[in-house]
């Protein structure tokens, strides 16, 4: 019993010393919110800052560990009146760039140092995974689930472990009362006394029973995932950001996958829409005078020339974009009936904002996606769980309206064609 309370001791004591760690790590990661830092940087200082190089303004991650936080707040608030009010460092700062930095009073200080947060830490890898991984959570074995199965494995154990000391204990005591004179226990090393629990055959049974829950779990989470690319992000041959465009820039996801309101497919835009901005925008200011690398590898698939303005059609190319969302070739989804006639279904049973696409349904949060990847598992149980459970209304809804019309027709022994439900749509017939 003894040894029992012992043991009980120092778990109590190693358990107590981790929650008090875990507790300060959780503390000190989360005194300030990167992500918002990271939004307020992208909206408001990344189109002269950036993180590890100079631009119009001084790298960002370097400067703001130079210089001290209550400085760095003053300045960016106000830097005009502390170069007015004859503060040295400011005065050396503002010499920079002949570029007049613009000052952010609104800014709270909280919201600056979130700002100074996300510089020190850098850019994260796929802020939305998370996102990502919870939405697909929902769709088959979890890592958690593994994860709690191994643990009551283990505990288990241990609790046999100790059952079985104890047993063994209160045996000696109640033989030591009765009169009957014990033998010391022998010490035994390590690797007898495994071959001796190894020869123990409930032992072996529970390890085996283990053994095969385990293995059979891992196995069953393998398969369970197979062709589920949850958070496939494929390199693209133009670095194009959504954050940028769709977030930063507000452009709406129809100018440019129009194809997404009226078709099966959702359409990748043409060269030319690019070029209805990108034949002014140049993002110039960056590069030291120079077109953007990225925005020249569109000139360059349209074979325009920027200095002369115009088009060898001799010289244009595709470009290659890599597919990111990919559905079996049995698989047939349509745009249109889900963002048209579905939307508001969609948009109630996922809970989006009236601001906010009913793209982001399935493509998750665009606007911060510096890269486009997968975000959510498309499988057939996360289309179906939907489909169950979404609300669909008939009211003020042109398809449903016009299936009512049919049946009406069909009442009164009128004639009813296909093209009355649809049957002109191309994606019909034409995969």
């Amino acid at each position: 019993m003894r040894d029992i309370s012992l043991i009980i001791r120092r778990v109590w004591k190693s358990t107590v010393m981790l929650t008090a760690l875990s507790v300060l790590i959780v503390s000190a990661t989360q005194a300030q919110d990167v992500v918002e830092g990271r939004k307020i940087f992208k909206d408001k200082c990344s189109s002269c800052h950036q993180l590890d190089r100079n631009s119009t303004g001084p790298a960002l991650t370097a400067k703001v560990n130079e210089l001290d936080e209550a400085f760095t707040i003053k300045w960016v608030k106000n830097w005009k009146a502390l170069v007015d009010a004859g503060d040295k460092q400011a005065i050396e700062a503002s010499k920079f760039s002949p570029s007049e930095m613009t000052t952010f009073p609104q800014l709270t200080d909280d919201q600056i140092k979130n700002v100074i947060a996300y510089a020190k830490a850098g850019e994260p890898k796929k802020e939305a995974a998370a996102g990502a991984g919870a939405e697909a959570a929902s769709t088959g074995v979890s890592d958690f689930s593994i994860a709690g199965i191994v643990a009551i494995i283990l505990i288990s154990i241990a609790v046999l472990v100790i059952l079985g000391r104890a047993i063994k204990m209160l045996e000696r005591l109640i033989l030591q009362r009765q009169g009957v004179v014990l033998a010391e226990e022998e010490n035994v090393s390590l690797a007898t006394g495994v071959r001796r629990l190894f020869k123990n055959k409930k032992f072996v049974f529970f390890f085996i029973l283990c053994l095969v829950v385990s293995l059979g779990s891992f196995g069953w989470m393998g398969m369970w995932n197979t062709g589920v690319h949850t958070g496939y992000q494929p390199v693209q041959p133009i670095k194009f950001s959504h954050e940028l465009h769709a977030g930063t820039n507000k452009i709406d996801c129809q100018y440019c996958h129009a194809g997404a309101f009226k078709s099966k497919n959702s359409t990748i835009p043409s060269v030319n829409v690019c070029m209805n901005c990108h034949k002014s925008v140049q993002a110039t200011e960056k590069y030291n005078g120079e077109i953007s690398p990225e925005i020249q590898k569109i000139y360059t698939a349209i074979g325009y020339d920027p200095a002369t303005l115009t088009y060898d059609k001799t010289k244009e190319k595709p470009v290659e974009w890599v597919r990111v969302h990919n559905l079996p070739d049995f698989a047939y989804f349509n745009h249109s009936q889900h963002v048209v006639v579905g939307e508001q279904a969609i948009r109630k049973e996922k809970g989006l904002k009236p601001n906010e696409p009913v793209c982001f349904a399935c493509h998750g949060p665009v606007d911060t996606m510096e890269e486009i990847y997968q975000f959510s598992p498309l499988t057939m149980k996360w289309c179906i769980n939907c489909h169950k459970d979404a609300e669909v209304s008939g009211k003020d809804n042109a398809f449903y309206t016009k299936v009512i019309e049919a049946h009406e027709k069909i009442k009164k022994g009128e004639k009813i064609t296909p093209a009355l439900l649809g049957g002109l749509e191309c994606g019909k017939c034409h995969y």
